[in-house]
């Protein structure tokens, strides 16, 4: 199931909503493309685990911010930035611009603590947006829980458009980071799996339980 349109806010910019997706796609496009350089350039702006745990300075954990605009690859970046791109306007026309933006760095801080806490140990940078993105699906969950979701649904080789309630498109994304998180945490693929599944769980639950702190007033009906 891949989201493709929500219900947004007419006649509204999400001014900060394109402009951290602008700096995503810029931050990309400055990647080294080599392997041995791509390496590099995760370790230094990419989160490590183990080196929070060890901090004995405020430097690793400037990296909570880099790590949220360096991605693994083309696809991971835009599988990230489409997420942000349906559900993203909504929770800025909210919030405003100003607090939509450290809303978005808050909740993204809160999905890499949840993966810290969960790996402490793991050497393997962690990379992308997805856990501040996470936080943003969160805070649309409590808000716009009605909002009907069109989904492009595949089922062999049926392919449909499909509208569903956001509680149900996101509470069902919801609990596949959950299985996932508990599967790889049980299992050998556990603290260096592939996919940073705690930071979306952490994520999502920040966006969640924050929201309520940063609104200011709600402007819809």
């Amino acid at each position: 199931m891949i989201p493709i349109a929500d219900e947004s806010p007419r006649r509204y910019v999400p001014i900060i909503n394109y402009l951290i997706i602008a700096l995503n796609i810029v931050a990309f496009y400055y990647q080294p493309s080599e392997l041995e350089s791509l390496k590099i350039y995760f370790a230094k702006f990419g989160l490590i685990p183990k080196s929070i745990m060890n901090a004995h300075s405020w430097l690793p954990f400037t990296k909570v911010i880099t790590s949220m605009f360096v991605h693994g690859d083309l696809l991971h970046l835009a599988g990230n930035l489409l997420y942000l791109w349906i559900f993203g306007d909504n929770v800025e026309y909210i919030l405003g611009h100003g607090r939509y933006f450290v809303f978005y760095l808050v909740v993204g801080a809160g999905a890499a603590a949840l993966q810290v806490a969960f790996n402490p140990d793991s050497v393997i940078p962690m990379v992308g947006a997805s856990g501040a993105i996470s936080g943003i699906l969160g805070a649309y969950l409590l808000k716009f829980p009605r909002n009907r979701v069109s989904i492009l649904f595949f089922f062999f080789i049926i392919i449909r458009i499909v509208k569903v309630p956001a509680f149900i498109a996101l509470g069902l994304w919801f609990l596949f980071q959950l299985y996932n998180g508990y599967f790889t945490h049980i299992t050998a693929l556990g603290p260096d799996g592939g996919v940073a599944w705690f930071a979306h769980i952490g994520g999502f639950v920040s966006g969640a339980v924050l929201i309520k702190f940063f609104e200011w007033y709600p402007r819809y009906k």
